[in-house]
């Protein structure tokens, strides 16, 4: 085992929904230098697995602990990240609610530590994947370099970002620009409010993106007003030219020989549907499930919808 997973003890903040679950904390360090916390959860009774989460941009550990104490209750251990530049993993700008990466493929370098962690803490086999968002993006480039799971599972995975022609014809260049004259941590154009607090604390229930359910929304809310220093906001020049690019670069790619379900929201207006639909189709044992009336954060939809998708995915798992 490598000298730099070091599993020092780490911060973990538990809400009402979570307070409940057995879970722990740890520090462990990339290849790079980089400090990252990840955190584990296992059920009273365990025999079912464990199940690696892959969080989106601007996740961060505590905001997937309702889904570790749901699959917890399922009988299946789980293994959460905090990704480099957010939560309470390092910072990679001075101003901590920029939303930032230096190149796509350093978070392979977080997956490796995370997977190290997993082996060290005898996260029990066999595992599978749970990517979200931008955690669906590292997920299948993990999948595609040999990263070793059962099954997998996504949820309004980021294959590519929505934009219209113009902003996409816009978004290369001006990015690309940024990125190769040293101003790739600058703020992307656009999302003026998330330049200073998060996504949730910037706009209203009505009309927010990521869920139809109020509830889950407050706790997020809740959960950005209690636990300031583990929020970002709008994302670099850099992470939108290297999200853009990673995701051409994906396209190209067949889609790996395990059985996939991914999800995704009838009413999502974050990630391009078009490049989902074309993976799914290219993915020979996968699936591709619409969910009716739902946003792009299915994770945080109603409890009617989380239980079904918690549901088909604890039944593709234990067929895997």
């Amino acid at each position: 085992m490598s000298d730099r997973i070091r599993m020092k003890t780490a911060p973990l903040y538990a809400d009402e929904i979570a307070s409940t679950s057995v879970s722990s904390s740890y520090w462990v360090q990339a290849r790079d230098g980089v400090k990252l916390r990840i955190a584990a959860w296992r059920p009273e009774v365990s025999g079912n697995g464990t199940v690696l989460i892959f969080p989106g941009r601007t996740d961060f550990i505590e905001k997937l602990s309702h889904v570790a104490v749901d699959l917890s209750a399922r009988g299946y251990s789980s293994l959460v990240i905090d990704w480099r530049g957010q939560g309470l993993s390092d910072r990679l700008t001075q101003n901590r609610i920029v939303s930032h990466v230096v190149r796509f493929s350093d978070y392979q370098s977080d997956v490796e530590a995370m997977i190290e962690a997993a082996e060290r803490l005898d996260m029990p086999k066999p595992w599978y994947l749970l990517g979200y968002s931008m955690g669906a993006t590292i997920g299948l480039r993990s999948l595609v370099d040999g990263l070793k799971v059962d099954a997998c599972a996504f949820t309004g995975p980021l294959w590519d970002i929505k934009l219209s022609a113009v902003e996409r014809a816009v978004a290369w260049p001006l990015t690309g620009l940024a990125q190769a004259f040293g101003k790739g941590q600058a703020f992307a154009p656009g999302n003026i409010p998330q330049r200073s607090q998060c996504y949730v604390l910037s706009v209203g229930f009505e009309g927010n993106r990521l869920t139809s359910d109020q509830a889950m929304f407050e706790r997020m809310q809740a959960q950005a007003q209690a636990l300031p220093e583990h929020q970002t906001g709008a994302p670099s020049m850099g992470w939108v030219f290297e999200a853009l690019k990673e995701c051409r670069a994906l396209r190209a790619l067949p889609s790996p020989a395990i059985p996939c379900t991914t999800f995704c929201g009838e009413q999502d207006a974050v990630v391009d549907l078009s490049a989902i639909k074309d993976r799914m189709r290219r993915w020979p044992s996968g699936k591709l499930e619409m969910v009716p009336d739902a946003k792009h954060d299915l994770l945080s939809e109603t409890s009617k919808i989380q239980s079904k998708l918690l549901h088909e995915m604890d039944s593709l798992f234990s067929r895997a």
